[in-house]
């Protein structure tokens, strides 16, 4: 089992070398725009299981209910969970320390939170194992991949929540767990997430991983306005299939190994909506990104 997962981490890792050396020869094929794109779904609502919740699994947790009381944050901002779809080795052991790393972290007034500075740095030393990293068009292990689901997560609470983003990086091949540009990577000592708590009363935050779901939440004196995001397809780049001979496989049949993604470009803003009616919208930038490759594999 183990040799054969080896062995399909390193097919899918050749081949998206293959890919980044061939995007970087020529102009990229498949590119979409305009009246195309209709069909696109940057919110992925067919396969995306993630999204705003308010059942959190601590709510009865002593921990959870003493360190409310104790920092007098009352009121849920907003909580976020991460459903994470078949996750390689070391990934949801990954997710699931670094959310104990994050939980029960008080941001007090005007400071700022950075996820390297709290649950890294993502080294054997602080537990963490090898896990999936995205590096340019490629996807490789390092010790500590996975930990963007953190980011991703946190990245979504504090938008809800209405708290300053002071640092956000995207990835740079689409994330099957959040909608297009709503993801954020972190990385030792280069990118990190970041948000300020421009509220004037303290923000605990609280975590936990229960098997492939992640949850976070913010809990404080201000509730929020309603957050709505909006996405803008700009283009589209659909996602190639490569296949692979697989000599175990019953004749004529095939199957994915690892599913694809498109590739494209967002523009992401959202509508902020007071109790008294009022709206605020609020630019989140464009995000590019390029396609993941679907791994086929094939008898014979």
């Amino acid at each position: 089992m183990k040799k054969h997962l080896k062995s399909s981490i390193a097919f899918i890792l050749l081949t998206l070398f293959v890919l980044s050396c061939a995007s970087a020869a020529a102009p990229s094929k498949g590119t979409s725009s305009g009246n195309e794109n209709t069909e696109f779904d940057p919110f992925m609502k067919k396969t995306l299981e993630s999204g705003p919740t308010t059942e959190v699994p601590w709510e009865n947790d002593p921990a959870f209910l003493a360190a409310k009381e104790k920092y007098d944050c009352p009121i849920l901002m907003a909580a976020y969970k991460t459903v994470l779809h078949d996750p390689l080795p070391g990934e949801e052991f990954n997710v699931h320390l670094a959310a104990k790393y994050i939980c029960g972290c008080v941001v007090e007034p005007n400071k700022v939170f950075s996820q390297n500075n709290t649950a890294g740095p993502y080294t054997k030393e602080r537990g963490y194992q090898s896990g999936p990293t995205y590096k340019g068009t490629e996807v490789s292990e390092t010790v500590g991949g996975g930990v963007c689901k953190i980011a991703s997560t946190l990245f979504n609470t504090a938008i809800l929540s209405n708290l300053k983003i002071v640092e956000r990086h995207t990835h740079s091949m689409p994330v099957p767990y959040v909608p297009y540009g709503q993801d954020a990577t972190v990385y030792n000592g280069a990118k990190d997430f970041k948000f300020m708590n421009n509220t004037s009363s303290p923000v605990l935050i609280w975590a936990k991983g229960i098997d492939n779901i992640l949850y976070i939440g913010f809990y404080g004196k201000t509730k929020p306005p309603k957050v709505e995001w909006k996405h803008e397809v700009i283009s589209v780049t659909k996602a190639p299939v490569y296949t692979k001979k697989n000599p175990n496989l019953p004749p004529n049949t095939e199957k994915i190994t690892h599913e694809g993604m498109d590739g494209a470009v967002i523009n992401s803003w959202i509508i902020l909506t007071y109790p008294d009616g009022k709206t605020v919208k609020k630019a989140m930038g464009k995000s590019y990104y390029s396609p993941l490759p679907y791994i086929k594999e094939i008898s014979g």
